[in-house]
């Protein structure tokens, strides 16, 4: 394997929630950052929405002062590009950040084209936070350089990122990902590619009652997140969370854990009639909680 080459241009490929907010803080912190998504209207909204953020956080980091505010928005908007030509735009990267719908086999065709039209020393990451990151880079022929880059939403706010290593992940992958990580002022932990890595590994239970609950008619969603916050002390109760993730989310990661444990776990039927109803969460105004 060849050494690895310090990370200065960065790709993520996706415009939505995940992947404008991890372009976001990239490009707030000293690195190009191309955004790529196929869907022309989607990169439009992606582009918007980056803008309006990236403003709100130039603001924020000069505590208030116009002019630096404006300095720093200039500086980092300017290193920021959006591209619906994937070759072009990898063709140069030294690592791409996948933030595509958590379906397997759209991350594996995904990485398989990456894998052919990226340099070699390109590093591939997901941001998947419930598949198996060896399985979405089993079709490369780079899996020393296959890792997972799992942020949490909003990722401008969320101190938090899981680093994961599949048994092909070289160490210096690993250590170029955690050293990238952390350039982007968050805090690092590492795993094994195991289902739902650590946080969704403890997560699952919790929101699989809860939803469980409120189908039995146990307890409404609002009661069950004061339980939970104010019992256990979490910031936010598990519907809240549902909400902000997005039930169109939560409902390809209960389908992909109901195909690897069909005997023991069931999706959640009310998840399913929500989404039918197009109720994703914050995204759609509307999911457990209105947010019109």
């Amino acid at each position: 394997m060849s050494a690895v080459v310090p990370i200065k241009h960065v790709t993520v490929v996706g415009g939505g929630v995940m992947g404008s907010g991890i372009a976001l803080i990239t490009a707030a912190n000293g690195y190009r950052v191309t955004v790529v998504d196929l869907n022309e209207q989607v990169l439009a909204g992606a582009q918007r929405q980056l803008e309006k953020d990236m403003k709100r956080t130039a603001m924020h980091v000069s505590k208030g002062d116009k002019d630096a505010a404006h300095a720093f928005f200039a500086e980092a908007w300017a290193r920021v590009s959006f591209s619906v030509d994937l070759e072009k735009s990898v063709s140069s990267t030294d690592l791409v950040i996948e933030a595509i719908v958590e379906k397997l086999d759209k991350k594996q065709a995904l990485f398989k084209a990456l894998d052919q039209i990226a340099p070699a020393h390109t590093i591939l990451a997901s941001n998947t936070s419930s598949l198996s990151v060896a399985e979405i880079g089993s079709l490369t022929q780079r899996q020393d350089r296959v890792g997972g880059l799992h942020f949490f939403n909003p990722v401008p706010l969320m101190k938090l990122v899981e680093v994961v290593r599949t048994d092909h992940t070289s160490s210096g992958t690993v250590e170029a990902l955690l050293a990238f990580g952390k350039s982007l002022r968050k805090t690092c932990i590492t795993c094994k590619d195991t289902p739902g890595f650590i946080v969704n590994r403890l997560l699952f239970p919790v929101t699989s009652e809860a939803l469980a609950m409120v189908e039995r008619g146990d307890a409404t969603p609002h009661d069950i997140d004061v339980a939970m916050k104010l019992g256990l002390g979490h910031p936010m109760g598990p519907f809240e969370l549902m909400d902000i993730v997005g039930l169109d989310t939560i409902q390809n990661i209960q389908a992909e854990r109901q195909a690897r444990n069909p005997g023991d776990f069931k999706p959640s039927t009310l998840v399913s009639d929500m989404v039918k109803q197009n109720k994703l969460g914050l995204k759609t105004g509307e999911g457990f909680y209105s947010y019109k």
